[in-house]
């Protein structure tokens, strides 16, 4: 029987690939197979910082990228610019790689899940429109996650403003 195949996707930010690099490691120890997709601008950062490591799990992670819909020359470092053309350009782009993994191999090496950052809702919206099972990781700690869900709390009472003055 095949691996159960995983595609995991982190959000395109210092902070965010580690942890899902990390955690793709430790399902590759449980038996799986992960297709792991960055934007280019950080696949090519990833594959450089790799090249001549001898990763043991090269064989059970491939790195794949997709376009984020910024030109090269562009200031990457505008993270709202970032995610709203991340938000229009990557979801058909991925919604094709699913495809096309899915159909290789006769279908015997079929997505079975999806794994994204949190940050990365459309990632989310593509799996389950083509039927496959999603999960979200928070990859900050969970005091900042306690933080950022209580904000609508504390700016309705009044401890902070909409500004977070």
């Amino acid at each position: 029987m095949a691996r159960p195949h995983l595609l995991v996707v982190p959000y395109p930010a210092q902070g965010h690939v580690m942890p899902l690099m990390e955690i793709s490691h430790n399902l590759v120890d449980r038996g799986f197979k992960i297709t792991f997709v960055n934007t280019e601008s950080i696949h090519n950062r990833v594959v450089s910082s790799m090249s001549n490591s001898g990763d043991v799990y090269e064989d059970f992670i491939h790195l794949v990228s997709l376009p984020d819909g910024i030109e090269a020359e562009e200031d990457r470092n505008d993270l709202g610019k970032l995610s709203r053309s991340m938000i229009d350009v990557m979801p058909g782009h991925l919604e094709e790689l699913i495809k096309k993994i899915n159909e290789a191999n006769n279908g015997d090496d079929k997505i079975t899940c999806v794994i994204a950052d949190q940050n990365q809702g459309w990632v989310l919206e593509v799996a389950k429109k083509m039927s496959i099972k999603r999960a979200a990781v928070w990859p900050a700690s969970a005091a900042v996650l306690a933080a950022m869900l209580h904000i609508p709390k504390l700016i309705e009472e009044g401890i902070l403003d909409e500004d977070g003055k």
